[in-house]
């Protein structure tokens, strides 16, 4: 790896000390191959991002690419703010909004506040889709199996498919404590994703549903670690089913998901929808998404 090709670790969406996701990122990542960038992701063991110069033609300020430790990935929503907040925060950018290609398409990030702390870094993430899973007891024996419960910590709304970019499989559970206690059969997780056309089991359960809270968590299919402390793409996907239950306003208002906290990474990712025409569903143009970046103090190279 040249010299330029510097890792710099940053943790996005912390909600207290030692939390939030971690992501290795390589603010200067021309002229790197994908062995090379599989390399990062591999030796840190996270989700990681690295910022290339934006292909000709596209429109585009940058290319953002993301690798996981077993292979590429579309689209990191995590990766994509804390590379955001590297580029502010070294001067790079000559503007506060920019758009930003990735594998899964281009995405529209804003920047406000001052560089450093003061920093409020959003994303947008298209309008979600959402396919209700087939209600066959096979099917949700399964699920529950896998996750290591019964049908009564289930909430009684639809288990469904979801994705604003990757496509994730929302399980609704009775109470926060549930989320919290869950200890699933990870060897199985990979097959049962294949089943569901699923990159990940996204269980959550209403926090407070006055103020639009949920707690979460997230069981990836095969990225090559078992659980992460915080999911920008399954939080946006989250949204947009909780808006097809009626569980939040078609408004612009604030959700909140928390993650993390069962491994000891209390995390909070901020959403709300982005609207062309007044607060109705048929007006949301997609959503927006954001949270805190600093960088990460405690991650060290996997050996």
């Amino acid at each position: 790896m040249q010299e330029r090709h510097i890792v710099e670790l940053v943790s996005v969406f912390a909600a207290g000390p030692g939390g939030g996701n971690p992501a290795p990122i390589v603010a200067d990542a021309a002229g790197m191959s994908d062995t090379q960038m599989q390399a990062v992701a591999r030796r840190y063991g996270h989700e990681s991002g690295f910022v290339l110069p934006a292909p000709a033609g596209s429109g585009c300020d940058y290319e953002f690419r993301f690798r996981v430790p077993n292979h590429e990935m579309s689209m990191c929503g995590h990766a994509t703010i804390g590379a955001a907040w590297l580029l502010h925060l070294t001067g790079r950018l000559q503007r506060d909004r920019l758009v930003v290609l990735t594998r899964s398409g281009r995405v529209s990030i804003r920047i406000t506040g001052r560089a450093g702390d003061g920093t409020v870094v959003e994303i947008s993430q298209p309008a979600g889709r959402i396919e209700p899973l087939p209600d066959t007891p096979t099917l949700r024996d399964d699920i529950l199996d896998v996750l290591g419960i019964d049908a009564a910590q289930l909430a009684p709304l639809p288990i469904q498919n979801a994705s604003t970019s990757r496509v994730k499989t929302l399980i609704p559970l009775a109470s926060p404590a549930h989320v919290d206690a869950l200890r699933p059969r990870f060897e199985r997780i990979e097959a049962l994703c294949e089943r569901l056309g699923s990159t990940g089991l996204y269980t959550y359960a209403t926090f407070d549903a006055d103020r639009q809270i949920f707690d979460a968590r997230q069981f990836p299919r095969a990225s090559g670690y078992p659980e992460d402390p915080a999911t920008g793409i399954a939080a946006s996907a989250l949204s947009f089913g909780l808006l097809a239950n009626g569980m939040v306003e078609p408004s612009a208002r604030l959700i909140t998901i928390r993650q993390g906290r069962a491994m000891q990474r209390p995390s909070q990712i901020s959403v709300h929808f982005n609207h062309e025409t007044g607060s109705t569903r048929e007006g949301l143009d997609g959503c927006w998404l954001a949270g805190t970046v600093r960088f990460e103090t405690d991650l060290g190279a996997a050996s």
